[in-house]
């Protein structure tokens, strides 16, 4: 079996799963964020009074933070009051950060496990060998009622990845790359798995930016193995929110590993030599109109956002300030970065990445999402130009259907904030 077919059997509590079969599948973790509040109101329609699995439910405050109008409060509020009536704990406040980057720090999700989310980047998951998948709102509400949801077992993409990125080549670049080859529904509800030893070398925070960006890709779910790199980075934080040891946290995580079968069927297989892929840049208005950065340099960049889901991670913060650091932000243009969480904020403040960002004369907003969604904190005006490391750039996504987003590695999305103008770092940095 895949991996998908094994995560699935587990979830339903049966021994093995056949492509095209239909499961109800118990999720380990139900996620909603500033949605939670609509959310109840269907749940409600359902004719409930308590939520089936409280133990098993994360809210997150994330998406409109702080809250930017008193309809956007109110949601914030109906969640809060929403989790202490159904006894919910898994809630985490305005500031704490993006759902899919907290419940990773929070160690909520383990390897092998099955998270539902009312967010369509929940593929993000895949980075640690778990299963996850978006679902809408009333299929949300239905779990919140019975605990489970049915689910068709997917096919399965196998991407093997070989070789090394380039300097300031990045992950991102090698999901836009594969989005850019076989177009925004090239995984359509797919399993999309990577493997191979290109993907051994990545960090566990560009496995992140490489699985959340298969939503894009139309998967229904994204996989990378989980080695010891995962369990080491998902170790201390399990011990710490189990009040265990590692040793137990170790075994635990261990445990919970699921890995397809060496001769598992797959739909398709592609291969991607990392050393060959350059900068990519994703166009106005889609995510699979890809182009090298140097084929866009007369662009002209008004907004630069750091941050997301996607990219607003610690190691992502590290390579833009590699690229700021002495520098200033082009007169006309301004850069917005929003970490990815509390967590990496506090990192950065710690590292000076903040005071680097400051001094060049960007913005910092509170962890969250932003302006990604299009409905908050830093959203573009009509005719403007946005280089963003966020995940979509169709009409309308940062607020308004009459401005251009382009996206980007962080580094390129930095070097572009200091010429004013769609940018490779190298054209920066020395």
């Amino acid at each position: 079996m895949t991996f998908v077919q094994k995560a699935l059997a587990r979830a339903a509590g049966v021994e093995s799963a056949e492509v095209g079969q239909i499961l109800d599948v118990r999720p380990n973790i139900a996620l909603s964020h500033d949605n939670t509040a609509p959310i109840r109101k269907i749940w409600q329609r359902l004719g409930q009074d308590r939520v089936a699995i409280p133990e098993r439910m994360a809210f997150t405050m994330d998406h409109a933070v702080p809250a930017p109008t008193p309809r956007h409060a109110q949601n914030h509020q109906e969640a809060r009051d929403f989790a202490a009536e159904q006894g919910v704990s898994n809630v985490f406040e305005v500031g704490r950060g993006i759902c899919h980057q907290v419940l990773s720090e929070e160690a909520l999700v383990l390897p092998g496990q099955v998270i539902l989310g009312s967010d369509s980047h929940t593929p993000h998951f895949g980075w640690m060998g778990a299963f996850g998948a978006g679902v809408g709102r009333s299929e949300m509400a239905v779990i919140w009622a019975t605990g489970e949801m049915w689910l068709r077992v997917p096919e399965s993409m196998k991407v093997t990845i070989t070789g090394e990125l380039q300097p300031w080549v990045t992950s991102k670049d090698l999901a836009l790359h594969l989005i850019g080859r076989l177009g925004a529904d090239g995984g359509l509800y797919r399993s999309v798995e990577f493997h191979g030893d290109g993907l051994e070398q990545m960090s566990i925070e560009s496995r992140m930016a490489l699985t959340n960006m298969m939503a894009e890709f139309g998967a229904k779910n994204s996989y990378s193995p989980a080695d010891e790199k995962v369990v080491e980075w998902l170790t201390p934080r399990l011990a710490a929110r189990k009040d265990i040891s590692e040793t137990e946290a170790r075994e635990e995580i261990r445990d919970s590993i699921l890995a397809p079968d060496e001769d598992a069927d797959y739909v398709e297989e592609v291969l991607i030599n990392a050393s060959e892929v350059g900068q990519q840049v994703a166009c106005p208005h889609t995510v699979d109109r890809t182009a090298d950065v140097g084929e866009l340099s007369t662009i002209k960049v008004d907004q630069a956002f750091l941050g997301t889901c996607t990219n607003g991670r610690i190691e992502d913060l590290r390579e833009a300030s590699r690229v700021l650091k002495g520098k200033k932000i082009a007169k006309g243009t301004r850069l917005l970065v929003i970490p990815a969480s509390s967590e990496v904020m506090n990192q950065a403040l710690s590292e000076g990445l903040i005071q680097d960002f400051t001094e060049a004369g960007a913005m910092i907003g509170v962890p969250g999402c932003g302006p990604c969604m299009g409905n908050h904190s830093g959203v573009l005006a009509p005719g403007e130009t946005c280089i963003s490391s966020a995940n979509r750039n169709f009409k309308g996504r940062m607020g308004t259907p009459e401005a251009d987003i382009y996206l980007a590695s962080p580094a390129v999305v930095a070097a572009s904030s200091v010429l004013g103008r769609v940018a490779a770092p190298q054209e920066v940095v020395s």
